[in-house]
């Protein structure tokens, strides 16, 4: 255009300067798509998240794109779709199985599944022979449960509306004549269960566990009420069912890099959640880990050399506690780095909610042992900011598989409690805790209420008292209190009533309880607060 022949009339120059325009605009186009693909390292990912295979599938819009340029998009769509349409079809959720997969049951051919609506299995946690059903029994409970929860869900929008026509229905904390009726059920069928196995039973019993050994879930049949075995039974399935979907999404793959069982001690414990150790130790399934120093291994003769060089016999830092054999020692994140990594590692195995691995450096561990003749075996542990803004006693708290159910979970929140009243504190836990740390603390909330209640002498009772005392947030007391229905509201006042049937009975616990060891003694503590705290 620019060469034109100088015979040409002006006429014709206001047309040479539009194609000049627009021959520049779309160069600019270009010079911008080009910059966007330089800075752009890695090609752009298509809706399928799959790398764009032709020109065709990239996005040439732009936000000063004209008229000339929409048409060329127009194309480039229209191309794009030829193109997608000789590619195969996605597939289906259901066809994301590998059909190859078998079950690890022994016997087991891999048809129904422990929820009754799927046709198919491939992991332990949806077998019915695992757990000593068949296909057509899960088939049949599910049925069960499903118009059971269809009730349910009716019954709940009856009360719904019933509760939206009350103007003061927030304030009842009394349970309706409904809910009353169902404890007092549940309790007379947790009377009518057998308190121990007769012979025979005891016999079936041993007979299936010598027969089958760890290949099958143990009988659990006459060890409980019926009720309970069904809530068991749906918490099962409940979990089977969580785990198929995602399987099914991609999210997780039955027997890759997950650790099924690892030796710690003279335990060999299953583990219930991933963790991230390193893929060349989380793909072996089995992992090998010194009680003492917490180092991980990959087979037992390294294990076993490990331990005859190994001179840890206790976690390493300060022993701020020791009664009897129960002993809890503070390791500084910062000056014992490699010891909270793997202490936090390992308590991921048997966490759902817990995502500090790394960062250690911030935090306190107070580490609880039992002790033999061959050394401190670790029991529990919980972490603690050193400097916690909010005033959490407690970032992280586990008691290990083998200690559970034996009041060592009781004794590690008492611990931290106790040192918040050293502190002069008043603390609470971080949440969000899990399943059966939240059950750990409302049984201890409880506890602490109902023993104050048995020696507080006044008439008036005041929270703020409470929480002075005992260190317990005010927030965790009111919830505590609302449980127990002992805080009322009426004349716009809240009222705690001293409810001497829930008195009676924890007395009642206590004394049939004795002396235990299993509680912390205050005069045992040898410890002053970190200097900044």
């Amino acid at each position: 255009i620019e060469q034109t022949n100088s015979s040409e009339s002006d006429g014709n120059v206001p047309k040479r300067q539009r194609l000049t325009r627009a021959s520049t605009r779309l160069s600019q186009s270009s010079q911008d798509l080009k910059r966007a693909a330089d800075h752009d390292e890695s090609p752009p990912l298509t809706p399928t998240g799959n790398a764009p295979s032709s020109e065709s599938e990239l996005d040439i819009s732009s936000p000063n794109a004209s008229h000339d340029e929409s048409q060329a998009k127009d194309q480039a769509n229209r191309d794009s779709d030829k193109d997608l349409s000789h590619r195969p079809k996605r597939r289906r959720c259901h066809e994301t199985y590998n059909f190859n997969m078998k079950c690890p049951t022994p016997g087991c051919n891999s048809l129904g599944h422990l929820t009754g609506k799927h046709e198919r299995h491939f992991a332990v946690s949806g077998c019915p022979l695992y757990h000593n059903l068949s296909a057509d029994e899960c088939k049949v409970s599910s049925e069960k449960n499903v118009k059971a929860i269809s009730r349910e869900k009716q019954e709940e929008e009856v009360k719904g509306q019933e509760e939206s026509n009350s103007r003061h229905a927030t304030r009842h904390q009394t349970p309706t004549s409904k809910q009353s009726r169902y404890k007092e059920q549940v309790a007379e069928m947790r009377k009518g269960r057998n308190s121990s196995l007769q012979k025979e039973q005891k016999e079936k019993h041993m007979e299936h566990r010598q027969t089958h050994g760890n290949t099958r879930e143990p009988l659990l049949e006459n060890i409980t009420s019926e009720y309970d075995l069904e809530l068991f039974r749906k918490a099962q399935a409940r979990a089977s069912e969580d785990l198929e979907k995602l399987r099914i999404q991609g999210q997780i793959t039955e027997g890759s890099n997950m650790i099924k069982t690892i030796l710690f001690g003279r335990y060999e414990l299953d583990t219930w959640y991933h963790s991230p150790y390193p893929e060349e130790y989380a793909r072996l399934g089995r992992l090998y880990v010194c009680e003492f120093c917490l180092k991980y291994m990959k087979s037992q003769t390294i294990l076993r050399r490990h331990m005859a060089k190994c001179v840890w016999k206790h976690p390493p830092g300060d022993e701020v506690y020791r009664k009897g054999s129960i002993s809890v020692f503070e390791v500084d994140g910062k000056k014992n780095k490699i010891y909270c990594q793997n202490l936090c590692l390992l308590a991921k195995l048997f966490l759902d909610h817990k995502t500090l691995y790394y960062d250690v450096e911030p935090f306190l561990f107070y580490v609880m042992t039992e002790a033999d003749n061959t050394g401190c075996h670790l029991v529990g542990y919980f972490s603690k900011e050193k400097n916690s803004f909010l005033n959490y006693n407690v970032s992280c708290i586990l008691t290990m598989p083998q200690y559970m159910r034996q009041g060592f979970g009781k004794m590690l929140i008492d611990f931290s409690y106790l040192l918040s009243k050293v502190e002069e504190k008043v603390g609470s836990p971080e949440r969000p805790l899990s399943d059966l740390g939240l059950i750990s603390y409302r049984s201890y909330w409880k506890e602490v209420l109902l023993r104050y209640m048995y020696n507080f002498q006044g008439k008036e009772i005041s929270i703020k008292e409470i929480s002075q005392e005992t260190a317990v947030n005010p927030v965790d007391i009111v919830s505590t209190l609302q449980s127990l229905q002992m805080l009322k509201y009426w004349k716009g006042k809240h009222l705690v009533l001293k409810r001497q049937d829930l008195i009676d009975e924890w007395k009642a616990k206590e004394i049939k309880r004795g002396n235990s060891n299993k509680t912390i003694d205050p005069t045992s503590l040898k410890w002053t607060p970190p200097k900044g705290t």
